[in-house]
């Protein structure tokens, strides 16, 4: 079976082409110019493993949490692509697609991800491998300050984990606090994680498992997930 997984979520925008077992991937470091990058990359892909966009079975996007701009950027392209070649599409979180990584890169299987949602929160997720080699959340995805982190995931995790995402750089001294502290005490990675953005790769490998099990869908319901679906705006002074 022959997937095309695509993310602009965050910083980071990547693509990844899987054709008779191989895999064709770009990975770009972008920020706020995603719309200009993600289409020349796929093509770049497609080319190099010399297949068209019909002949594939099923394509895979990054659907959030992160950026709001670069989650429409990267649901657009992926209706856009999916609607003209008649695919099947699966979303997949980008904190999921972050714990795979820990775990294609490092074996690791029990990673608590968190991306730094500015405003003084993360996006975050504990996730644990399962029986398919696919990292599986153990909570729902959650926005919340720092400082509760620990209090959020206190009844899910129990072991040590490994660390990934922007949050835990954005944010050292405010995920320390309280009771933060007994849950850094179950890190295994020490100072800044290696793996801070997610990749179309390890989406790949969440995605196709997805497309396989009959989980895919039209591409019009293709949607983000913004975990943080209302922000509250406080007036400035005189305006």
């Amino acid at each position: 079976m022959n997937y095309l997984a695509l993310d602009a979520s965050t910083e980071a925008c990547s693509v990844a082409l899987q054709v008779n077992g191989k895999t064709f991937s770009r990975y770009e470091l972008c920020p706020q110019s995603h719309s200009l990058h993600l289409l020349p990359m796929i093509d770049a892909v497609l080319h190099e493993a010399g297949i068209k966009l019909a002949e594939l079975d099923g394509l895979i996007f990054g659907q959030g949490p992160g950026s709001f701009t670069g989650v429409r950027i990267g649901v657009g392209v992926a209706q856009g692509l999916a609607f003209s070649a008649n695919l099947p599409v699966v979303g997949v979180s980008s904190l999921q697609a972050m714990a795979q990584l820990a775990y294609i890169k490092h074996g690791q299987k029990q990673v608590l991800a968190a991306i730094d949602a500015r405003m003084s929160e993360v996006y975050n997720g504990y996730f644990v491998l399962d029986e398919n080699n696919v990292m599986q959340a153990q909570k729902g995805e959650a926005v919340t300050p720092p400082e509760h982190l620990a209090q959020q995931l206190s009844d899910v995790v129990v072991a040590p984990f490994y660390a990934v995402g922007t949050g835990w750089d954005a944010y050292p001294e405010k995920l320390s606090e309280k009771s933060g502290e007994q849950l850094l005490a179950l890190k295994i990675n020490e100072g800044s994680p290696d793996i801070l953005f997610p990749s179309a790769e390890a989406m790949l490998a969440i995605g196709k498992v997805k497309l396989e099990l009959g989980q895919g869908v039209s591409a019009e319901h293709a949607q983000p997930v913004y975990v943080r679906d209302t922000v509250s705006w406080q007036k400035l002074p005189g305006k």
